[in-house]
């Protein structure tokens, strides 16, 4: 078994494979990438059981075969070299020859018949959404996904698809974010819990192509394949809260602000907040916006005003300012609205302007007691 590729194309490919394996695998063979060539096409997959996902390459050769090859070792010496040929020889006494310009290379390999086969989805539903959509809304969502063992519905990312649209939510019971498209539908209606860790894989390597991505699903697997990856992963059992719920829909007070101006005043204020709450107090009326932190402990505060466009009642509402940050911080847009009812019903935050068309961006976030 022999094989000829170029040292960037085949580290640029594994590179991506390699964010799948897991720094400490229970069964050794999971360190590996298992190579499987058949002619001048190599598949490369890396699996850490849950999550598999594997690259066609185009490369040179006449031989068939497969073998799983060491991947940390592989990846450190990939990155050394600059722009060359390799040529990858497996030779009898079970290693495997990497020969570049310059020397020999001899790697121990596995028989890749011990490496687990990636799942084959039987009588899958399917689903095509351009790349670019599916990247913004894995990043507009994953950060609201809880980390809680305890409950792990609320620790991916929900896919509900229908014929109107695709809907994305993430929650971890603080806060929530709904984003949904009904310019990309779906031919019937269905609803999954991705897990984190496959959708960070596919958020980087989505977020610069242009592909379309197929995505097929059944009770317990999906697969997303596009340009020459197919990642393969199994689903998180359960059924997702009612999230529909919890969004308040009576809002009549709503606020209208500059996001950038907004998340430097929260940024800063924040600073003098209590370091177990995070708690920061906003105090709104007419026309001014009044954002507050106290530290009692260390006698530490800090007040900052700001002018905003407010329709509604004067009010006080305190959250957490590590949730707000990170919702402004996830929100392109120029100006925001945050919408609210009472002191103790959620904020709902929106972007006013930089959408595409059929696209909307709800964030929802839970107050926290102000102690008068």
């Amino acid at each position: 078994m022999k094989f000829i590729v170029s040292s960037s194309y085949l580290l640029k490919q594994l590179q991506v494979l390699g964010s799948v394996i897991n720094s400490s695998n229970t069964l050794p063979i999971l360190d590996n990438f298992l190579f499987e060539l058949n002619n001048n096409q190599l598949k490369v997959s890396a699996s850490d059981l849950e999550t598999t996902m594997s690259a066609t390459l185009e490369i040179d050769s006449e031989s068939t075969g497969g073998v799983a090859v060491p991947a940390k070792l592989l990846l450190e010496t990939l990155k050394t070299f600059p722009e060359q040929p390799l040529t990858f020889t497996v030779e009898d006494n079970n290693t495997i020859e990497i020969s570049s310009n310059s020397g020999k290379y001899a790697l121990a390999y596995a028989s890749g018949d011990e490496f687990p086969k990636a799942v084959t989805l039987e009588d899958p539903s399917s689903t095509i959404v351009p790349a670019h959509v599916l990247a913004t809304a894995v990043s507009k969502t994953i950060f609201a996904a809880g980390n809680d063992d305890l409950r792990p519905v609320m620790s991916g990312v929900f896919f509900q698809f229908s014929t109107d649209g695709l809907t994305f939510v993430a929650t971890d019971a603080h806060k929530l974010v709904k984003y949904a498209r009904t310019d990309v539908k779906a031919s019937q209606a269905t609803d999954f819990i991705m897990p984190k860790k496959p959708l960070n894989i596919l958020k980087g390597i989505l977020s610069a192509s242009d592909a379309e991505v197929k995505i097929e699903y059944n009770e317990a697997n999906a697969t997303f394949s596009f340009e020459n990856y197919v990642l393969t992963c199994r689903l998180i059992d359960g059924k997702y809260p009612n999230y529909e719920a919890v969004i308040p829909k009576e809002n009549p007070n709503k606020l209208m602000i500059d996001r950038v101006q907004f998340l430097s005043s929260v940024r800063r204020v924040a600073i003098f907040s209590n370091k177990t709450t995070h708690q920061i107090r906003l105090k709104i009326a007419g026309t001014e916006l009044n954002i507050s932190a106290e530290d009692i402990d260390y006698s530490n505060k800090a007040e900052e005003r700001l002018t905003c466009d407010y329709q509604g009642d004067d009010m006080q509402i305190g959250f957490n300012s590590r949730f707000l940050t990170e919702m402004l911080n996830n929100l392109h847009s120029d100006e925001i609205m945050l919408e609210m009812s009472l002191p103790n019903r959620a904020g709902i935050l929106t972007p006013v302007d930089g959408l595409e068309e059929g696209e909307t961006v709800t964030m929802l976030v839970m107050p926290v007691m102000l102690n008068n």
